[in-house]
C-alpha cells in the first residue's frame, strides 16, 4: 500500500461486504463501538440478497460528527470479503478511498475501482485457515487491519472485540483475538505499525443516546402508549416489529400472539380491540393486501386498530430486503366502501417512536384504523437518536363508566354525534350491550338498510376525520422559507433531502423542504407549502407517483409539482438529489 496523508475523519462511510455468513455486520457493530466512543452520530444500513441465507451482503455504516439519518453519496472504506463485493460496491468508493481485500481467491478487480483508490490486498480467509483452521475468523482478522488503518489503538482495538465477544465461550473469544492481533501482524508487515495510520478518527464531546431502527422504535412507542395487544404474521421488513414485543411486552401484562396468516393477524386485532384492549398489526405490503377485509371491518364497526405497513418493492413478492414506498395508493384507498382511516408517515426513529404513540392514542379516540406507513429502509436501519422520553400521554377516548351507562338511561352504541364519535362502553359494562357487525347497522347495533339510516351512519362515520384534522400530527419543515422551489418527500427520503437542501443553499439555490408526517388526510399546510413556491419536487420510490397523485386529489396544484422517482431498490444519495434538482433549476 502506497503512503497516504493522514487525514482526521469528521465523517467515514465504510462499508463491509461479501457472502450471507462472512461476518460483514460483525465488523459493522465492533465499528460502531469504537466510533460511538469518540462521540459520533451513527447511521447503519444493510443490503442483503432477498433469500434465506447466502448471497450477496453488505453492512454500511456513516459516522459523523453531524447528526445524519441517511449514507453519504461515496463509500470512503470497503472491507471486500470476495471480489463480488468490489464489482458491487467498487464503483461507489471515493476516489481518495481505500479497499481492504481478500485475496484468498485471486487478485482485485481493479476495473471496478476509481484510479485513486488505493488496495490492501490480505489473505483473510486463507490466513484464517492457515492459523486457526475455520475461515469464519477471517472477520476478527480484517478488523485488526481495519482500525490500523483509521488510526485505533491495540489496546482499544482489542478491548470492544472481547466485549463483543464476551458472551462466548472462552476458546472461541481467544481465537478471535488471535485473529485480531494476526491483523495487527499484517499490518506491520505492510506499513502500517501502530501510530502510523493513513486516517484518523477525530473526537467530540456527545450525550449519551441510543442506536435504534425504526421497527424497534416504533414498537417501543406503542408500549409507550399503552399498547398491550399484537399480532402478526413474520414477513420481511416487518418481523422485527414482532419480534421485540415478544420479548417485551409480556413485561407490561401484555399479549404478543404469532398468527398463522394476515388475515388470522388482523381478526385477532380487532377481536383484541373490542375489549378495550390497545392493539396493533404489522406486515408489508402483501399482507397489507390480505388485510383490507378487516381494515374494513374494523372501518365500519369503528373498532380503534393500528394498522404497521413497513413496504416494500413490490408487486406480489417483489424484492422483500429492498425499499419502496409503492403502497400508499393502496393504503389511503384500499378496502371496500367508504369509512374513515388516517395514515402516517414516519421519516426516522425519533418520528416513529413518537407516531406510534399518536397512532395508539388516535384510534383510541376515533375509534378507527390508523395506519402506519413506513418503508424497508426507516424500518430496519438504525440511527443514533437521543433516549426518548417514555412519559407520554394516554388518552383512553370517550369511554362510558358504568354509572356514566346508568346516567344515559338508553345505550346505542353508535350514537349520532357532531364529531362521528359515539361514547363507548366496554363489553362487560352494565347495560353496555351491543351488537358488532360487519353489516351497516343502526345506532344499536342492529343490521338496518334504511337510506336515511344509511346515510345518517356513512355521514357520522366519516365525521370523525374532519372533526380531527386540527390533531393531527403537522409536518417537519427545512430550509429557506421564502425559497421559490420546495422538495418534499416520506420515510427514507427526509434525510436525503435534508442533507440535498444544505448543498444546493451552498451552491446558491435556496430550497424549503416539507416532510408531511400525516399523509392522509392531506392536511392544509401540505397544499399551501405547494402553492406558496413555484415549483416543488416531489421525491417517492415508487413508478407512477403515488404520493404526487394523493396530493393532487386533495387539491394540490398539479402544475406546481415535479416528480423525483425511483423503484429500482437502491435508495437516494443526497448527490443524486442536488442533480436532479439543480438540472431543473438551471435550465
Amino acid at each position: 500500500m502506497t503512503s497516504i496523508a493522514t487525514r482526521e475523519l469528521s465523517d467515514l462511510t465504510v462499508a463491509v461486504s461479501g457472502q450471507g455468513g462472512d461476518g460483514s455486520l460483525t465488523v459493522i457493530s465492533l465499528l460502531s463501538r469504537i466510533l460511538a466512543g469518540r462521540g459520533f452520530h451513527m447511521y447503519a444500513a444493510r443490503n442483503v440478497a432477498s433469500r434465506i441465507k447466502g448471497g450477496h451482503a453488505a453492512a454500511i455504516l456513516r459516522g459523523s460528527h453531524r447528526q445524519r439519518g441517511g449514507l453519504n453519496d461515496t463509500i470512503d472504506l470497503l472491507v471486500a470479503f470476495d471480489q463480488e463485493a468490489v464489482e458491487k460496491i467498487g464503483p461507489s468508493v471515493s476516489e481518495d478511498g481505500i479497499v481492504i481485500f481478500d485475496a484468498s481467491a485471486g487478485p482485485v478487480p481493479s476495473e471496478c475501482l476509481g484510479t485513486g483508490v488505493r488496495v490492501l490486498e490480505v489473505p483473510f480467509a486463507r490466513l484464517a485457515i492457515r492459523d486457526l483452521r475455520r475461515d469464519l475468523y477471517k472477520n476478527s482478522l480484517s478488523f485488526g487491519v481495519l482500525t490500523r488503518v483509521l488510526g485505533v489503538t491495540d489496546d482499544e482495538a482489542t478491548a470492544t472485540l472481547k466485549e463483543r465477544f464476551s458472551r462466548l465461550p472462552v476458546q472461541l473469544g481467544e481465537a478471535n483475538v488471535a485473529a485480531l492481533r494476526n491483523g495487527f501482524g499484517f499490518a506491520d508487515e505492510h506499513g502500517m505499525s501502530e501510530g502510523a495510520s493513513p486516517w484518523q478518527l477525530g473526537s467530540v464531546d456527545a450525550d449519551s443516546h441510543l442506536n435504534i431502527t425504526g421497527n424497534h422504535a416504533l414498537a417501543l412507542g406503542f408500549m409507550a402508549a399503552g399498547g398491550r395487544f399484537f399480532t402478526g404474521y413474520p414477513i420481511t421488513p416487518a418481523t422485527e416489529i414482532l419480534e421485540f414485543l415478544e420479548r417485551h411486552l409480556a413485561r407490561f401484562g401484555g399479549v404478543v400472539v404469532q398468527a398463522e396468516d394476515e388475515l388470522s393477524a388482523v381478526n385477532m386485532a380487532i377481536g383484541a380491540a373490542l375489549t378495550g384492549t390497545r392493539a396493533m398489526t404489522a406486515t408489508s405490503g402483501p399482507g397489507i393486501s390480505l388485510m383490507q377485509e378487516g381494515v374494513s371491518h374494523a372501518g365500519s364497526a369503528e373498532v380503534p386498530l393500528v394498522i404497521v405497513d413497513c413496504q416494500r418493492a413490490g408487486p406480489s413478492t417483489g424484492m422483500p430486503t429492498k425499499p419502496e414506498q409503492s403502497d400508499l395508493g393502496m393504503l389511503v384507498h384500499g378496502g371496500n366502501g367508504d369509512f374513515p382511516r388516517i395514515v402516517l408517515t414516519p421519516g426516522d426513529p425519533v418520528d416513529c417512536f413518537r407516531l406510534a404513540v399518536e397512532a395508539t392514542n388516535l384510534a383510541s379516540r376515533l375509534q378507527c384504523p390508523v395506519y402506519i406507513a413506513i418503508d424497508q429502509a426507516v424500518a430496519q436501519h438504525a440511527t443514533t437518536v437521543a433516549p426518548f422520553d417514555l412519559e407520554v400521554g394516554v388518552e383512553s377516548g370517550r369511554r362510558l363508566a358504568s354509572e356514566d351507562v346508568a346516567r344515559l338511561g338508553e345505550y346505542r352504541r353508535y350514537l349520532v354525534t357532531d364529531d362521528g364519535v359515539s361514547p363507548w362502553a366496554l363489553p362487560g359494562t352494565p347495560g353496555g350491550e351491543s351488537l358488532v357487525t360487519g353489516n351497516e347497522h343502526n345506532e344499536w347495533g342492529q343490521v338496518e338498510t334504511n337510506p336515511e339510516n344509511r346515510r345518517s351512519q356513512v355521514d357520522k362515520r366519516m365525521r370523525k376525520i374532519g372533526a380531527a384534522v386540527g390533531d393531527l400530527p403537522p409536518g417537519r419543515t427545512w430550509g429557506s422559507e421564502s425559497a421559490e422551489f420546495g422538495i418534499l418527500g416520506v420515510g427514507l427520503e427526509v434525510a436525503p433531502m435534508m442533507e440535498a437542501t444544505e448543498r444546493l443553499e451552498e451552491h446558491g439555490i435556496a430550497v424549503a423542504g416539507l416532510q408531511p408526517r400525516t399523509l392522509f388526510p392531506v392536511l392544509d399546510e401540505t397544499v399551501e407549502f405547494v402553492s406558496s413556491h413555484r415549483m416543488t419536487f416531489v421525491v417517492e420510490h415508487n413508478h407512477d407517483g403515488q404520493l404526487m397523485e394523493i396530493l393532487a386529489a386533495a387539491g394540490v396544484p398539479l402544475d406546481r409539482m415535479l416528480g423525483v422517482r425511483r423503484s429500482d431498490g437502491l435508495v437516494f444519495s443526497p448527490g443524486e438529489i442536488v442533480d436532479r434538482v439543480t438540472a431543473e433549476v438551471t435550465t
